[in-house]
């Protein structure tokens, strides 16, 4: 309990880079949460709903495959139903080209608050370091005033101004290992969106084929 209340402490001395971090913290866990939540199951949906559009596809029934995507709610699902109502009459060009938009468009949504993390973690340790910088100056100024040397005296000081680095590593440290999951984990999406754009485009141009459109 006394171990507990003196990193309180120290923590509540050094209010001028801990609370900053603090709060740069509670940001980022919220973050992490929503797009945990707002990433969870895409990719096996997206492969799950295109393989599902293709036997209809094929057999040039669009309007059966635009019923599967009406909803347009997923990333996937805007991109699969701007393709498949571009598709009854648009060649393989224009559709590739439509695909690329759509994605794009997707990504930008896919991203979103994806830089706080960035940012979280480049800046979080500078925030520690300068709390730091200013505890240790401040523990000096104090044994300065008081006239008496000794580690003993600047003790404290310095712990107190060591908490702001580690906290601030800690902040940057979880940041960046979500910033770095994130960004690979919506470029998997992306390919697999691609992927499955790319069958939808050849079995909506085989229906067409099929049904004499």
């Amino acid at each position: 309990m006394q171990q507990q209340f003196g990193i309180i402490a120290m923590i509540q001395q050094g209010y001028y880079a801990t609370y900053p971090l603090i709060a740069i913290s509670i940001i980022c866990i919220a973050v992490i949460l929503e797009r945990l939540w707002a990433l969870g199951g895409l990719r096996v949906r997206t492969t799950r709903t295109a393989a599902q559009l293709v036997d209809p596809l094929r057999r040039g029934n669009f309007d059966e495959a635009l019923k599967k995507t009406e909803s347009r709610k997923r990333p996937f699902e805007r991109v699969f139903y701007a393709l498949i109502s571009a598709a009854r009459s648009n060649d393989r060009e224009k559709l590739m080209e439509i695909d690329e938009e759509q994605r794009f468009e997707e990504l930008l949504e896919l991203k979103r608050y994806v830089w706080v993390l960035a940012t979280s973690g480049a800046s979080a340790p500078f925030i520690g370091l300068f709390g730091t910088v200013v505890g240790i100056l401040t523990a000096f100024q104090s044994m300065a005033v008081m006239g008496t040397g000794g580690f003993s005296v600047v003790a404290a000081g310095i712990s107190e101004a060591l908490i702001s680095t580690a906290l601030g590593l800690a902040v940057a440290i979880i940041a960046v290992i979500f910033y770095n999951y994130f960004s690979v984990r919506i470029d998997n999406l992306n390919a697999v969106m691609h992927v499955s754009s790319n069958h939808l485009i050849n079995a909506a141009l085989e229906g067409r084929q099929t049904s004499g459109g």
